[in-house]
């Protein structure tokens, strides 16, 4: 193998915006983080909520008062399409053609 080809690797202290910091080994040295796994959301279980220009709180109010919707399975679609056409007959019997007159 080639000599003094491989960059540094020493120690480099690792800082998180949480206050959280500990040492790894890294070849750009000390790192500054913004989050880490100590304060992301996805390994803590919280959910942080950034509102911005109050986008959620109009959400919330534009969708406040409209009533959830159930939803229907595909057998409870058929179902309901069965019995609506049992209740109103095809008009398939109506719609025979007539034989047209040559001219």
């Amino acid at each position: 193998m080639r000599e003094n080809i491989h960059p540094a690797y020493p120690n480099a202290k690792v800082h998180c915006a949480c206050g959280a910091s500990w040492v790894t080994r890294s070849t750009h040295g000390d790192l500054h983080l913004d989050i880490c796994s100590n304060c992301h959301p996805f390994f803590t279980g919280k959910q942080k909520l950034i509102d911005t220009q109050g986008r959620v709180d109009r959400f919330r109010r534009k969708y406040a008062n409209t009533p959830a919707q159930p939803v229907k399975s595909k057998k409870e679609v058929k179902a309901a399409a069965k019995a609506a056409e049992r209740k109103a007959p095809a008009k398939k019997a109506k719609a025979k053609k007539e034989p047209q007159a040559k001219t």
